[in-house]
C-alpha cells in the first residue's frame, strides 16, 4: 500500500492538555515528522482542533491511540495524500 504523507483530522480534545502540549504529544506519534494544530471552536467542555500531520509513512493507528491517550476522539478524517509525494490540489471551473 502507498505510505500516507499528510493526513487532516478534527478532533474534539477537552481543554486539557493544552493545545501547545498536546500538539507536541501528537508530533511523536509514528511516521509523523511535523504537525500543525488550529483551534477551531472553544466551548465549555472541549476544543474542536483541526490538525494536519506530514510524513514519509504516517501510522493512522497511532495517531488516533494518541489522541484517546490524551482524552480526545477523531471526529473526521478531512484529507489524506498518499503516494511517493503529496500532491497539491488546485482550483478548477467547478470550484467556482
Amino acid at each position: 500500500m502507498a505510505p500516507v504523507r499528510r493526513l487532516v483530522i478534527d478532533v474534539l480534545k477537552p481543554h486539557e492538555p493544552p493545545l501547545l502540549e498536546f500538539t507536541e504529544r501528537m508530533a511523536d506519534a509514528d511516521g509523523v515528522e511535523g504537525v500543525s494544530a488550529s483551534l477551531i471552536e472553544l466551548d465549555q467542555e472541549v476544543q474542536n482542533v483541526k490538525i494536519t500531520f506530514e510524513g514519509d509513512s504516517i501510522e493512522f493507528d497511532s495517531i488516533k491511540q494518541t489522541v484517546e491517550r490524551l482524552g480526545g476522539t477523531v471526529h473526521s478524517v478531512d484529507q489524506v495524500a498518499c503516494g511517493e509525494y503529496v500532491v497539491e490540489e488546485h482550483r478548477t471551473l467547478q470550484d467556482g
